[in-house]
């Protein structure tokens, strides 16, 4: 069995992105790893050409700033990265600029690939999420954030990434079917700096959104306020990846929730309740479980 990983990323040292921990993270059990490195404002090239393993392939880019709507620029680099791996690698890893895998989900990962291997039935493998908000110490817990998502598919050229990089599609704009796997995703898109994370919600919006709406939702403000918009964290219990500890260890900034602020809305309610007691999801899936 063969597997390549692969991924994109673009200003990595601007925005504070942990690309070198999500990269070494999926190392182990990738036979290569593909990089599409976009023309950047840092040295983000030379940061990945500092990773120490001779499994990394890097692809030289330059992202389409016209494709400002749906933050479709993201898809197609998610495909320029996936269209370049080996012929024959059975299953491709994707992992984004700011997802880590815990070593610990390393076997399960590896076990649950090798025992769909044979089974055409099933196009990918399905990871849970823990959202990481604020600090390394609270994940978030309310609806708006997505439980689930696809990260490793078959090595087939008629899938491709959909939309904004979120998920996958094959042929005509056709779900994937995916088995669910006992492992998670550790997303850290939303711990940096609040100032660095000012600024990337400045600039990204603009992936999705013209000028006008980043003005007046995003404004001029120098640091990103966690505060607005928290409806309900919980604190982090578990430990870390060991690839991320030497990042968390350098946190600059302080964020501290008081977990009875947490907002319950009677809808939240509802669909936790469904959810947990009777099984019944009604959030929006990117996928078809088999």
């Amino acid at each position: 069995m063969k597997v390549s990983g692969f991924t994109f990323v673009k200003n990595a040292l601007k925005y504070d992105y942990p690309i070198v921990e999500a990269i070494q993270s999926i190392l182990p059990i990738c036979d290569e790893v593909i990089v599409a490195v976009g023309k950047s404002e840092d040295e983000t090239l030379a940061l990945i050409n500092s990773i120490d393993s001779g499994k990394i392939k890097i692809i030289e880019t330059e992202w389409d700033e016209s494709l400002r709507e749906g933050g479709h620029v993201l898809a197609v680099e998610t495909n320029k990265a996936f269209c370049e791996i080996s012929k024959d690698s059975d299953w491709a890893f994707y992992i984004q600029g700011d997802e880590v895998i815990h070593e610990d989900y390393l076997p399960i990962i590896q076990a649950s690939m090798k025992k769909h291997l044979l089974n055409k039935k099933v196009d990918g493998l399905l990871f849970k999420y823990l959202h990481f908000y604020g600090s390394y110490d609270y994940v978030g817990t309310s609806q708006n954030w997505y439980p689930n998502e696809v990260r490793i598919i078959r090595n087939d050229q008629s899938f491709y990434s959909y939309k904004d990089a979120q998920g996958f599609r094959k042929g005509e704009n056709e779900k994937l079917k995916v088995k669910s796997i006992d492992a998670y995703v550790y997303h850290y898109g939303w711990v940096k700096d609040p100032r660095i994370m000012q600024n990337k919600q400045r600039d990204f919006n603009k992936l999705w959104h013209d000028d006008s709406w980043v003005e007046k939702h995003i404004g001029e403000a120098d640091l990103f306020d966690y505060m607005e918009g928290v409806r309900t964290l919980h604190k982090f219990k578990g430990t870390h990846p060991k690839v991320m500890l030497e990042r968390i260890e350098r946190i600059n900034w302080k964020f501290d929730y008081n977990l009875s602020f947490n907002k319950r809305t009677f809808k939240y309610v509802f669909k936790a309740f469904f959810k947990n007691y009777l099984g019944l999801d009604f959030n929006y899936t990117n996928y078809t479980k088999v």
